[in-house]
Order: C-alpha cells, then sequence, then structure tokens
C-alpha cells in the first residue's frame, strides 16, 4: 500500500535536505574571491622588474589585493570591490588572509580604464592596526600614494616618502602606481565567517586564533606571499 506522507513531515524533511545541502555550497563564492587574488598576486609578482619593487614586498606589513575593482565612470567616484589582506607576523612569516571590500573614494585609472586589478603594500605596523577595527579610510586614516614601479625603483617624493601605504593598479596588461583617494577599506566579516566560522574576527586571523580551518584556495593566497616574499638573511660581516 502507498504510503502518503504528513504535510508536517514534507516540510520537516525539505528543511533537513536544505541543511544538509548548504555545506556543499558554503565558501565556494569565497574560495573564488581567493583563487582570483592569488591569481593576481601571482601574476604581478612574476615580472619584479615591471610591478612592485622586491625591496618593498619582503619588508612590507601587509598585502592587499582586490581583483577587478569598479570605477564608475571617467575619474569619478569607484564602486569598489572585494578581495583579500594578509598581515605579516612578528616572526616574519604571514597570517592568513581576510576578506576585505574597498568601495567609494576615487581611483586614478588611466583614461577609459572602468576595471583595474588594486593592490595595497603597507609599509607601517600602524595601518595594519587601522585595519583590525574594521574599516578606513585611504588617505585618511592613514596616508596613502602612488607606488613606485620596478625593480630597483626608489620613492622620490616627498609623499611617497612620508606614505604608511603604496596602492598599484594593472589594467590592460599594464601595471602602475595608482591614486586612490577617501576609499573605505573594510573587513568583510560575513565572508570571513563562512569562512573562518562564526565569531572569528579579522584580529583572530591575523593572529591565527581563529577557531575554524580555511579552504586550500584561501591558505594558497598565504602561501603565494611567503614564497614571493622571503626575507633574505643579512650578509655576513
Amino acid at each position: 500500500m502507498r504510503r502518503i506522507l504528513h504535510p508536517l513531515h514534507v516540510v520537516t524533511l525539505a528543511l533537513l535536505m536544505t541543511a544538509l545541502a548548504v555545506p556543499a555550497f558554503a565558501g565556494q563564492t569565497e574560495d573564488k574571491r581567493a583563487d582570483n587574488a592569488t591569481r593576481v598576486l601571482a601574476e604581478i609578482l612574476r615580472i619584479p622588474e615591471e610591478s612592485i619593487p622586491t625591496k618593498l614586498l619582503v619588508e612590507a606589513q601587509a598585502i592587499a589585493v582586490i581583483p577587478d575593482v569598479v570605477k564608475a565612470g571617467f575619474m569619478v567616484g569607484g564602486r569598489g570591490g572585494k578581495g583579500l589582506i594578509a598581515v605579516r607576523g612578528s616572526d616574519g612569516t604571514w597570517s592568513n588572509p581576510s576578506f576585505i571590500r574597498l568601495a567609494g573614494g576615487s581611483f586614478g585609472f588611466q583614461a577609459g580604464v572602468q576595471s583595474a586589478d588594486v593592490i595595497l603594500v603597507f609599509r607601517t605596523s600602524r595601518g595594519v592596526d587601522s585595519i583590525v577595527n574594521g574599516k578606513f579610510t585611504l588617505g585618511g586614516d592613514a596616508s596613502v600614494a602612488a607606488g613606485p614601479v620596478g625593480r630597483s625603483a626608489q620613492a622620490s617624493t616627498d609623499e611617497q616618502l612620508k606614505a604608511e601605504i603604496f596602492s598599484y593598479s594593472r589594467a590592460r596588461g599594464l601595471f602602475a602606481g595608482v591614486s586612490i583617494d577617501g576609499t573605505a577599506l573594510t573587513i568583510d566579516n560575513k565572508a570571513n565567517q563562512a569562512v573562518y566560522g562564526q565569531g572569528n574576527t579579522a584580529r583572530a586571523i591575523f593572529e591565527g586564533r581563529a577557531t575554524g580551518t580555511p579552504s586550500n584556495a584561501v591558505v594558497a593566497f598565504r602561501d603565494r606571499l611567503e614564497e614571493s616574499t622571503i626575507k633574505q638573511p643579512a650578509p655576513a660581516k
């Protein structure tokens, strides 16, 4: 005899199936973001003589990569993008990355460019301390300047010498320092908790106290930094 399920049982079964399906999809969006950030980082680091000077990378206190930052119009306010940031610990190693958002302000992209990859190189720990608090403004809470390009490039202006953060962009195959003013950099807590679990803050992630284990895609971003920014030992006297 054919058994007919009670409507309440049908609803319960549907909810159970939905709950079981969530883990299969949870974090997929974040993994894609991590993959894109790692790809951009790898491509930029592959040709140091045409991108961020090696010395800056080796001495950086934090590095943020935000792929496909979208500008609203020609030389006007930007709509922003999403990416990752990792912080260098006191032992010289890189933390697991936190997810971030970049929004508002102005992006000085090349004429006609509406989308570009943005890289931020933090030169001091003060800028890092600001980001762990959740949000800060580039050019406001932390000084920012278009970064020098090339293996032997040197910061030559007073503005660059004083900057806590160097900013870069890559679009249409061209890599250059970029002006970013009034742009808000914000911790993406929702994405962090999707990857590391509920209750984990950016500070906990940076300090290695996050309770969840990130996916291979997220860890790959940190590993790429480790491989490319190893501090060389001082020469023997």
